[in-house]
Order: C-alpha cells, then structure tokens, then sequence
C-alpha cells in the first residue's frame, strides 16, 4: 500500500489521534495518579501454580505490531468502521481507567535470572513497566477487540478472523506466562470489550467523529 493512499483520508486522523492520546491517559495517567498509593493483590491459588515461561514475552511484544496493524486496517477500512471501532475502544478504554482507579491493582513478579535472552527481554519490560494497573488486562483487550471487529476488514476478514483469535488466545497466555497479570485480568478485558463494543453501537459513539471531522476537516459523513 502506497504512503500516500495510506495518508490521503483524511477522516481518520482525529479518531486515531483520539486513541493514542485517551490510551496514554488510561494507562499512564492511572498509574501515576495510583502507583504511590496502596494496591489490591487479586491472585487466585491458580496463579501460582501457572510456570514462568519468558519464551511468551516474544507474543507479548508482538501483541503492540498486532495493535499498530490491526487498528491501521480498520482506519483505512472506511469512515464508517473506522469511527465506530475507535470509538468503541475508547469508550472500553475510558471504562478501565474508571476501574485502575477505583481498584489498583498489583501482583509479585518472579526473578528473571538464569533464563537466558527471553529473560533479559522479560526483565526489560519489567523495568519498563510497573506491576500495577492489571485489572482489566490492556493487552488482551487491545487484542479481543480486533478480533471482534475483524470481520469488518472486507478485504482480508476470511483469514483475519480466525487469524486474530488464534493471536488473542495467544496473547491471553502470554500474560500469564511471563507474569505481567494475572487470570481475572483476562475475562475482565473481555467483559470491558465486550462493553465498550455495545455502548459504542447503542450510543452511536461514531456520531462524535462525524461532527468534529465535519466541522474541523470538512469531511462529509
């Protein structure tokens, strides 16, 4: 796909824009406001019985590309897709910032040593990324909600269906198996989808970016 078809809509600037800066704010902006206070440990007796396997943090890592590529397509889908996926994400988004808040949450990471290179790579993200705001999962709701709204990628929805589940259950292990959540984190990301998805639809969220891409872009709806 050449750059400049890939830059010429100008509809979906604003929604993607949007994304990035409300993600920032969901994710970063709750830890910094959480991270000094006291956290829950919601560990079930299953988490600990769940091995540590650092060879996952590759899937983990992957999971971010699968985000860049999988909400690019439904950008340049087409205006209708794009503002009623983005904007059910968001809405999803702005749901588990309500709950990082309301219930920080933490879990006891294991020591990478002796692991070889995926360990170092684990130990990376560790440093990277604080053991905190885990309930929901980002990671898996990021990758649920792809796959959900796959089937609206006409052009590719015959292998992308079924290719984005086999990597959403891949990226569900992956985060347990190099300990950055926990098993409640998982269906909490997909019930917090699943939500952003209906209250998306039923409130027509995409009516925003219809507005704002009017009034500020001139894009017809």
């Amino acid at each position: 796909m050449k750059i400049k078809k890939v830059l010429t809509p100008k509809y979906w600037w604003i929604p993607v824009i949007s994304m990035f800066l409300i993600n920032i704010a969901a994710y970063s902006g709750s830890k910094l406001l959480t991270d000094s206070g006291h956290h829950f440990d919601i560990s079930l007796p299953i988490d600990f019985a769940i091995p540590f396997i650092p060879a996952f943090i590759i899937i983990y890592i992957l999971s971010y590309l699968q985000w860049v590529g999988g909400y690019g397509l439904v950008a340049l889908e087409s205006k209708e897709v794009c503002y009623r996926v983005i904007s059910s994400e968001i809405i999803a988004k702005l749901i588990c910032f309500v709950i990082f808040m309301l219930l920080p949450t933490t879990l006891e990471r294991p020591s990478t040593e002796g692991y070889g290179i995926f360990g170092a790579i684990t130990n990376l993200i560790y440093s990277m990324d604080t053991p905190t705001t885990l309930f929901p999962s980002v990671h898996c709701l990021e990758s649920w909600i792809l796959f959900r709204t796959a089937h609206k990628i006409t052009r590719y929805k015959r292998w992308l269906v079924p290719l984005y589940f086999v990597f959403a259950l891949l990226v569900f292990a992956s985060v347990l198996f190099v300990k950055q959540h926990l098993i409640v984190d998982i269906p909490a990301a997909i019930l917090v989808g699943e939500i952003g998805l209906f209250l998306g639809k039923k409130l027509k969220a995409e009516r925003i970016f219809i507005k704002i891409n009017k009034k500020f872009l001139r894009v017809s709806s």
